[in-house]
């Protein structure tokens, strides 16, 4: 069967760097539904369109194709006394989550994931860009399987977990 929109689409993947550091080695392989259901790169998917079990691609993502262009203004320094004493470089934490007030429950937009990039005496840094961003990454995949998507699936817009529907 050809990849196509409306196939659930197995993928054994690895994705480096542009100095060929591995960013992601796809130890558990990737299971998503075709067809600009937003389970993967736009540039990727056209790349895998009818693809079959057993072929490859390598697709060479630019920042704005992938996570984005590092943004400086997404940086910021915040007074260390607005955080709890067991913080660590590294943890993530959301502002202005969904529910929170002023915010549209609707709208995922509303939320920022940041991370914390620097810890000082009375400062915290931290970065609300994706970790990838800013970054070239090369993409491989080999299609380890491929299948038509089942009506469930398609009224929600992803794949289920072999037995059922599984959030």
């Amino acid at each position: 069967m050809q990849i196509a929109k409306d196939t659930v689409v197995s993928l054994n993947y690895r994705v480096v760097d542009a100095e060929g550091i591995t960013v992601d080695d796809g130890t558990d392989g990737m299971v998503y539904l075709h067809g600009g259901y937003g389970g993967l790169f736009e540039r990727i998917e056209a790349e895998l369109e009818g693809k079959t079990t057993g072929e490859s691609i390598e697709v060479r993502l630019q920042p704005e194709e992938a996570f984005g262009e590092f943004d400086a203004e997404l940086v910021s320094a915040e007074p260390r006394r607005l955080f709890p004493d067991q913080i660590e470089v590294g943890m993530q934490f959301e502002r202005g989550a969904p529910g929170e007030e002023g915010s549209d429950d609707e709208d995922e937009d509303d939320y920022q994931l940041l991370t914390i990039t620097d810890i000082t005496e009375d400062t915290v840094i931290v970065d609300g860009n994706h970790p990838l961003a800013g970054m070239t990454l090369i993409f491989s995949a080999t299609v380890a399987d491929v299948r038509a998507a089942t009506d469930e699936e398609l009224a929600h817009g992803h794949v289920h977990a072999p037995g059922g529907h599984h959030h």
